[in-house]
C-alpha cells in the first residue's frame, strides 16, 4: 500500500438522504479516498449524513475535533434540503454573507446558455463570513474552505465531474501545502489484465528499493478484470520525479512484460485503436453472450470511423453462422469453427482483421463453481490465429473476464506479442 503522510488527518463527510438510503451508490467517496491515497493523504474517517441540520451539526462539530482537514461533499445546490453554507455558517458562529463575484460568475454561466438564472440559485453564492472561495469552473455550486475548530474544511458540489476538477485543481493542492509534503508529485500507472494483485506484488518486490529513502511507493488498485500498478513518486522538482522514477518503471515493465496493456490515461481500446490505424487497417468483431460490449469499447472511439467495420452479436451460435455467411457448420464448437467464423467474418466486410470471441456457458444455476469456456480467433489475410480459455464464476464475471481477454488477444497480435498470456523478462 502506498505510504501515508504521517501528520495529515482527513475526514471525508459525504451528506444527502440519497445518499443515506442508497438510493444513490456514493461512488465520490471512494474516488476521493483514492485520489487522496495517490498523493500519500490519509483518510482516516468517511461520514455519511443526511439533509438533516442537526445530524449536519454534530457531523461537523465531531469532525473540526479530530481531524485536521475535512472535504464535505454535496449540499451546494440551490435548494431548500441543501444545507452545507448554512450548517456551516452556524457551527462557526457567523453569518451568511452574498458573495457578489460568484453570483456575478453564475449569472453569465446562464446568460452564456441563453437562460435567465431562477431567483434560488443566488443561494448558492451566500457563503460563510470570512470563507475561502473556491472556483468551480464548470458548474454553479461554489466550492469554500473555512475552518472550524481545529480544522480545515473545504466544501466541495455532490456533482461527480464538478467535484473531480475542484479536487485535482484546488482541493489536493491545498491539502499537499497543509500536511508539509513535498508538492510535486507523479502518479505513474500500468494497466494489466491476466494477474491477480498477489501475484503482481510479488513479482515486483523490491522495485521501490531501486530509489533509497522512500521517493517512490508502490500501490495496487484491483478493479475487475483488470488490475492498476501504482508508482507515486516524490521529488523536490520534475528533473527529480524523472530521475526517481525511470529505473523504477523500466523494471515494472521488464518484469510484468505482455501482461501490460496500457499506461497511464490509455486505454486497452484506445492501444487497439491506434495500432489499427497505424497500420491502416479495418477490424470486424464477432461476439456472444458480451452484449456487444466489445465492439461498443471501440466503435464509440474517435476514429473509429476508419477502422470499425461491422460487429456481429448474437447469444445463439447458428446465428453468428448466418450473419456471417456461413451454412451447415456444427453446432459443437470447437478451433475449427471459431477459426472459420472470424475468417468468415473478415472476408464478408472486407476487413483486414476480425475478431471472434464465442463463449460457451457451463450449465446449471449461476454459481462461482462454474463458468464458461472462451473460444477466441483472431484472422487476417494470411493466418488465422485462437486461443481457448476457461474462466470460472458468476455469468458476469465470466462476461467481464471474456470481454478483457477477447481484447487483450486482439492488443497482442497487433502489438506482435504472442496471444497466449506469458510474460516476457527481457523486453523493457
Amino acid at each position: 500500500m502506498i505510504a501515508h503522510s504521517a501528520a495529515m488527518r482527513i475526514e471525508i463527510i459525504c451528506t444527502g438522504d440519497e445518499v443515506l438510503t442508497g438510493k444513490i451508490v456514493n461512488t465520490n467517496f471512494s474516488t476521493m479516498s483514492q485520489k487522496l491515497e495517490d498523493v500519500g493523504l490519509s483518510v482516516y474517517w468517511g461520514t455519511t449524513v443526511g439533509d438533516d441540520r442537526e445530524s449536519l451539526t454534530r457531523a461537523f462539530v465531531l469532525a473540526s475535533e479530530r481531524a485536521d482537514a475535512v472535504i464535505v461533499n454535496g449540499g451546494l445546490g440551490p435548494t431548500v434540503d441543501d444545507l452545507s453554507q448554512e450548517v456551516a455558517a452556524q457551527a462557526a458562529g457567523v453569518e451568511l454573507v452574498l458573495n457578489e463575484e460568484w453570483l456575478v460568475r453564475m449569472e453569465g454561466f446562464f446568460t452564456r446558455r441563453s437562460r435567465i438564472m431562477p431567483p434560488n440559485n443566488r443561494k448558492q453564492a451566500m457563503l460563510p463570513a470570512g470563507a475561502e472561495m473556491i472556483d468551480n469552473p464548470v458548474g454553479t455550486a461554489c466550492g469554500f474552505a473555512m475552518d472550524l475548530g481545529r480544522a480545515r474544511f473545504f466544501f466541495t458540489p455532490g456533482v461527480p465531474r464538478e467535484l473531480w476538477r475542484m479536487l485535482d485543481e484546488q482541493v489536493i493542492p491545498r491539502l499537499l501545502a497543509r500536511s508539509g509534503a513535498p508538492t510535486v508529485i507523479q502518479l505513474k500507472r500500468f494497466h494489466s489484465y491476466g494477474l491477480g494483485e498477489s501475484h503482481v506484488d510479488t513479482l515486483l518486490a523490491g522495485v521501490e528499493d531501486l530509489v533509497p529513502g522512500g521517493g517512490v511507493k508502490l500501490g495496487f488498485r484491483a478493479h475487475y478484470p483488470q488490475l492498476e500498478t501504482k508508482l507515486t513518486v516524490r521529488g523536490a522538482d520534475l528533473d527529480d520525479i524523472r530521475r526517481k522514477l525511470a529505473p523504477v518503471q523500466a523494471e515494472v515493465r521488464k518484469r510484468l512484460g505482455n501482461f501490460i496493456l496500457a499506461e497511464d490515461d490509455q486505454t486497452l481500446e484506445g492501444v487497439i485503436l491506434a495500432a489499427l490505424t497505424e497500420r491502416q487497417g479495418t477490424l470486424a468483431m464477432v461476439e456472444t453472450f458480451t452484449g456487444g460490449q466489445m465492439a461498443a469499447r471501440i466503435a464509440s472511439l474517435p476514429g473509429a470511423e476508419h477502422v470499425f467495420r461491422r460487429g456481429v452479436v448474437s447469444r445463439d451460435f447458428a446465428q453468428v453462422h448466418e450473419a456471417v455467411g456461413a451454412h451447415g457448420w456444427p453446432a459443437e464448437m470447437s478451433e475449427a469453427v471459431v477459426e472459420a467464423v472470424a475468417t468468415a467474418a473478415r472476408e464478408n466486410c472486407g476487413a483486414t482483421y476480425a475478431l471472434a470471441v464465442l463463449i460457451e456457458l457451463d450449465e446449471g444455476a449461476d454459481r462461482m463453481d462454474l463458468g464458461g469456456t472462451i473460444w477466441i480467433a483472431i484472422a487476417a489475410e494470411d493466418e488465422v490465429v485462437c486461443r481457448r480459455s476457461r474462466i470460472l464464476g458468476g455469468r458476469e464475471w465470466v462476461r467481464l473476464g471474456a470481454i478483457e481477454l477477447g481484447l487483450d488477444c486482439l492488443r497482442r497480435y497487433l502489438q506482435g506479442l504472442p496471444v497466449v498470456e506469458r510474460i516476457d523478462f527481457e523486453k523493457t
